[in-house]
């Protein structure tokens, strides 16, 4: 589907801005006082293992499910029909009208959001070549796959050219291949001046696509910022090769804290380095080429948001469910 321009004004600041959000179910807190705002024009990555509150927060800012105190607003309004003819919504709950094609399907969510049935229709077909379903657009959704069931309801979510883009788990289902087309596709609805706010619990997405994230762990928002702000408060990492069995503590423990692993398999020496704050990987390398060390090799360890989710996050537990989810 080709990302038209869109027409919401620049000077809007924000298409969502949820504030002080909290919901119980019987007696259970899912959500606790949530507050984040996505700016307009962003790709802002909604984070967190399964259950820690995402899909409940969405219903709540959508207005799908009443909070028990807080409110959110859509395009500085509350989240009125008129917000929601604006907004492009996937569930996490996958469901679709199982015995009409994916072409009238996407084609009746296009009428329901006042598209003139003529260009619901073309747009119906064009987004079906993209997602490369052209040949299938007249068989009816029930003899479809699951997957390409998705790429239906994903198509149906977009299909208005809305200004504010939500999807909840967009990923799941889809193979690498149609994940790669998924991301491809967020990028460009980006690039053409819309917001999109996407839930997932797999944070090497999020990393490839977002400006922003709001990491989310047992109800409660741990962190709000941009995905380098987010990185930066994992400590670097330097891995380092010696072609001598030489100590080199005294010399690296100068930038950091000193690991001493085993020899790699051409039998070097091989350290690991926790950079103290402040300090550059180049600083160590500096030292040790003036200090005359025969490296082998010499790799800055890139941190990734998993890491950045792990040092947030207080429970251990919400680390081991991102990681087995």
């Amino acid at each position: 589907m080709s990302a038209q321009p869109s027409k919401t004004s620049p000077s809007q600041a924000a298409a969502l801005e949820v504030e002080g959000l909290s919901k119980s179910f019987n007696g259970f807190r899912a959500v606790r006082d949530v507050s984040f705002t996505v700016p307009q024009g962003s790709i802002t990555g909604f984070l967190g293992p399964n259950g820690a509150g995402k899909t409940t927060t969405l219903r709540m800012a959508l207005g799908i499910i009443r909070p028990d105190s807080g409110s959110a607003r859509l395009f500085g309004e509350p989240p009125t029909t008129r917000a929601m003819d604006r907004v492009g919504f996937l569930p996490e709950e996958r469901g679709v009208y199982r015995k009409m094609t994916a072409e009238a399907v996407i084609t009746l969510f296009a009428r329901l959001k006042g598209v003139p049935a003529g260009i619901a229709r073309t747009r119906a077909r064009e987004a079906l070549d993209q997602f490369g379903l052209g040949a299938s657009g007249q068989k009816k959704i029930k003899e479809l796959s699951k997957g390409m069931a998705q790429k239906v309801q994903i198509i149906a979510a977009l299909i208005h050219e809305p200004d504010f883009i939500i999807l909840d788990e967009p990923f799941s289902g889809l193979d690498p291949v149609n994940q790669a087309l998924l991301e491809q596709m967020i990028r460009e609805q980006a690039a053409a001046g819309r917001t999109v706010l996407f839930s997932t619990h797999v944070m090497e997405q999020a990393e490839r696509v977002c400006d922003r994230i709001v990491l989310m762990a047992r109800g409660q928002k741990i962190f709000d910022g941009k995905v380098d702000e987010a990185l930066a408060v994992v400590p670097r990492v330097v891995t380092i090769g010696v072609a001598s069995g030489d100590d080199h503590t005294e010399l690296l423990s100068r930038f950091g804290a000193v690991e001493r692993g085993e020899p790699d398999p051409d039998g070097n020496a091989v350290w690991k380095v926790t950079l103290n704050a402040g300090v550059n990987p180049q600083h160590v390398l500096k030292a040790c080429v003036e200090a005359g060390v025969k490296l082998t090799r010499f790799e800055p360890v890139r941190p990734h948001l998993h890491d950045a989710f792990v040092r947030l996050v207080s429970d251990p537990q919400d680390a081991r469910a991102l990681e087995t989810a």
